[in-house]
């Protein structure tokens, strides 16, 4: 007989192969389906930890003692599916005699005899197989969350295709729900037109020069969300040196970004109100003692002259003196006031009822100047704020449009407030003498600071309102024109 013709095995041909693997970490399992007799090769003894004799070699021991109560369904099934051209291996966890249940791979195979259907099979230990899998799952699924909850994915592109692949984590980031197909340069119209270019630079030079980036950007997601996002990348080397593959990360970290940006804000804030105060204390200290030397100065000439008409002269001027440095102490007191104010807290307060207030108080300027005044307060009407703060910021721009009008003209002064987002605006804007900004911007909001020749100008209006409004976390923006007017926005929140 040829080797050729040789393709099928004799009865005994089954127990003479599992004498060969016996020594192999491998059982053989025989079951008769119609005489339910069993059959267990020396091997599979061995692989489970038991001598013959020791464990009863039956169908109902296996089924009932040695297979996990979880397992038992995966069996049958790959037992007797096999007729019906069904699965074929099973993964189960038997009971071995030393370390418990383990993992074993059972590939069933079916052979007709005279004496009825045989199903027979292969037992191999998996044990460390499985259990390596598991925690690469179990790392995986780790690695997952970790990504989930970090906001960060993974994605490389290729530097011969320019094929462009993305982690689930990624897509979740541009907010893409049919994780689709991007290319680079569709990726990169995502990002804000800012900073378009200098992905594209980052990109190109980690293609072509190998050179590695890691810049934080802004981003809009398919949703129309702009987040801040962290991207970095390393380009792969093949064996000549040249980049094959750019593989980087991709975060969100928008709320860290924006928690940051706002922190820096306020530090900036906070150290121009310090500047500010500083040079405060300076000018007040300064003219504290300038007061106090001219009034020592007058006291002591006072005393010394004896004609009435000096003395009266001299008394004047310690009178002026004294106004001068009850003006001082009374500024000193304003400032003092603003943090005061803030601990009262804010309220939901009407602009209208606040302006009325604040025109009724200045009538008179009004009717003497016959300036006109229009306010529009329908697009924010209401604010929550310190009524006191809002009072006094109106004041202090109603009061400074009217006495720096312009004298060939009636004044004519627009007030109004708008919202855009969660921030509230309030305009004044008005067709005064104007400012020259090139020459005085920079002094504008300082303390004592004037740019007219005003007699009544004290400088101080601007620089309280400055620190009111900066104060609950707004800002001043002015455009100015001389002998045209002036235009104040007011981020008042």
């Amino acid at each position: 007989m040829s080797f050729t013709d040789g393709h099928t095995f004799s009865g005994e041909s089954l127990s003479h192969i599992a004498h060969l693997i016996d020594n192999k970490d491998i059982g053989i399992w025989e079951y008769n389906t119609d005489t339910k007799q069993v059959k267990w090769s020396a091997g599979f003894y061995a692989v489970l930890g038991y001598t013959r004799g020791e464990i009863e070699c039956s169908y109902s021991y296996f089924f009932d003692h040695l297979l996990y109560y979880q397992d038992k369904q995966t069996f049958v099934k790959t037992t007797y599916s096999p007729r019906h051209g069904g699965p074929r291996t099973a993964h189960i966890r038997l009971l071995t005699n030393n370390n418990g249940y383990q993992w074993f791979e059972s590939t069933t195979h079916r052979r007709d005899t005279s004496e009825g259907v045989v199903m027979y099979g292969i037992l191999i230990n998996i044990n460390a197989i499985k259990i390596a899998q598991v925690k690469t799952a179990e790392s995986e699924l780790q690695a997952l969350e970790i990504g989930r909850i970090a906001k960060i994915g993974i994605w490389e592109v290729d530097s011969r295709s320019m094929e462009l692949k993305f982690s689930p984590e990624v897509y979740d980031i541009f907010e893409l729900n049919n994780h689709i197909k991007l290319s680079v340069p569709e990726a990169i119209e995502f990002f804000m037109p800012a900073y378009r270019p200098m992905i594209e630079e980052a990109v190109n030079q980690a293609l072509t020069l190998c050179k590695p980036y890691d810049i934080e950007v802004e981003f809009r997601t398919a949703k129309n969300n702009i987040i801040w996002v962290k991207c970095k990348a390393v380009p792969v080397l093949d064996e000549y040196g040249r980049c094959e593959t750019v593989r980087g990360t991709f975060q969100d970290i928008d709320n860290v970004k924006r928690r940051g940006l706002s922190l820096q804000s306020s530090i900036n804030l906070l150290d121009d109100q310090n500047k500010r105060l500083q040079n405060f204390a300076y000018i007040v200290s300064h003219n504290l003692r300038s007061h106090a030397g001219n009034l020592k100065f007058m006291v002591e000439l006072f005393e010394e002259s004896q004609l009435a008409e000096d003395r009266t002269e001299i008394f004047q001027h310690i009178k002026t003196i004294s106004g001068s440095l009850s003006a001082t102490m009374g500024h000193l007191d304003e400032i003092v006031k603003i943090q005061a104010e803030i601990s009262k807290g804010t309220k939901l307060v009407e602009f209208e009822k606040i302006f009325a207030n604040v025109e009724s108080a200045l009538q008179t300027n009004i009717s003497a100047t016959e300036a006109e005044i229009n306010t529009n307060f329908s697009q924010a009407p209401v604010i929550n704020y310190v009524p006191a703060y809002l009072e006094s910021i109106l004041q202090n721009f109603l009061t400074n449009a009217i006495k720096y009008r312009h004298p060939d003209r009636q004044p004519i002064i627009n007030i109004t407030t708008y919202k855009d987002g969660n921030n509230i605006y309030l305009i004044f804007e008005d067709n005064g003498l104007g400012i020259d900004l090139q020459r005085h911007g920079e002094q504008l909001f300082g303390m004592y600071k004037t740019f007219h020749q005003n007699s009544d100008s004290k400088g101080i209006g601007l620089f309280m309102t400055r620190n009111q409004v900066e104060a609950l976390g707004g800002n001043i923006a002015v455009e100015s024109t001389v002998n045209v007017g002036t235009k104040f926005t007011i981020k008042l929140v």
